[in-house]
């Protein structure tokens, strides 16, 4: 991913990648595409935009709920706020 928000990976072994995303406002993860599926963790109560090979979309995330997605997933996430935001995404090997 060639994005502007930072990620740091905390775990990255044989079973799974863990990998902490920060985002000031207005900042992007880059296109990309899901090698594996994957679940999302949000650190805080926040939006984020949505980019698509079919057109843009919002998710208002809520802190602490999880949701999980199918690998093969394209699209570029970028941050609605206007203050920080933060995820963890744990990639399933």
């Amino acid at each position: 991913m060639t994005g502007t928000a930072k990620a740091i990976v905390h775990v990255d072994n044989d079973k799974v990648i863990v990998t902490e995303y920060r985002f000031a406002p207005g900042a992007n993860t880059g296109w990309h595409r899901h090698g594996h599926d994957y679940v999302v963790v949000p650190l805080m109560d926040g939006k984020v935009m949505l980019e698509t090979k079919t057109g843009t979309s919002f998710a208002e995330m809520k802190k602490g709920v999880p949701y999980f997605r199918k690998e093969g997933v394209e699209h570029d996430v970028i941050n609605a706020n206007d203050t920080e935001y933060a995820f963890i995404e744990i990639e399933l090997k």
